[in-house]
């Protein structure tokens, strides 16, 4: 029966036709800036997922992010623990606009996570998204700006 399971859920996955859609896809959300600049967001909704983020990466795209979705709006606080590489952190309101960024936050090199900085937090948000150090003002990000997602 779960063998069956599996296999509806991979043919759903492929469409009529169409080429087949990655996991990665599968779990992610396309971001559409301002200036039409698209990327690429794996998601993160569970609690699990919201809690371990970006650890352990070695990398971020230029084209890709993450994207944390919280059950309702909230100063939701982030850090660095584990997280190998600089990140520009971008918080959204519910209705997709920014209403805080933190550019290029680098990595918490400390042994506990409790003694890490904390980042943002500062208005209420529903999204945040994370890019890589330094795309936030390549791709000319403010406050005020609505996201399409």
């Amino acid at each position: 029966m779960r063998l069956l399971g599996c296999l509806i859920f991979a043919i759903s996955l492929t469409g009529c036709g169409e080429r087949a859609v990655t996991m990665d896809e599968f779990r992610s959300t396309e971001i559409i800036l301002l200036s039409g600049k698209r990327i690429l967001a794996e998601t993160m909704r569970t609690e699990l997922e919201l809690a371990r983020g970006m650890m352990f990466r070695d990398s971020l795209a230029s084209d890709r992010g993450m994207l944390f979705v919280h059950g309702t709006p909230g100063n939701w606080t982030y850090y660095m623990f584990q997280v190998k590489i600089p990140l520009d952190m971008i918080w959204l309101d519910a209705d997709k606009r920014i209403v805080e960024i933190v550019p290029d936050v680098p990595p918490c090199t400390l042994k506990v996570a409790k003694d890490c900085p904390v980042y943002g937090g500062r208005e209420k948000a529903q999204y945040v998204l994370e890019l890589a150090g330094g795309q936030a003002a390549k791709f000319k990000l403010k406050v005020g700006d609505r996201l399409q997602f």
